[in-house]
C-alpha cells in the first residue's frame, strides 16, 4: 500500500517549493538588474555613435567629400 499522505509530508512538500520559487526569483531580480545595466551601458554607446556620426558628417562637408 503506499505511504499515507501527512501534515507533515504536505508541509515539507510546500517548504520545498516555497524555497524553490524563493530561488527563482533571487536569479530573476539579478537578470533584471543585469539587463538594465547593460541597457544603460548600450545607450551611452549609442550617444557617443551618434556624435562621431555627427562630426564625421560635419568634417566631411567641410572636406567637401559630400555634397552639402
Amino acid at each position: 500500500m503506499p505511504d499515507k499522505v501527512t501534515n507533515e509530508l504536505i508541509y515539507e512538500t510546500l517548504k520545498r517549493m516555497q524555497e524553490t520559487l524563493s530561488l527563482h526569483t533571487q536569479y530573476h531580480l539579478e537578470t533584471k538588474e543585469r539587463l538594465g545595466f547593460i541597457e544603460q551601458q548600450y545607450a551611452s554607446i549609442s550617444r557617443r555613435v551618434d556624435r562621431i556620426d555627427e562630426r564625421l558628417d560635419r568634417v566631411e562637408k567641410r572636406l567637401e567629400l559630400v555634397e552639402v
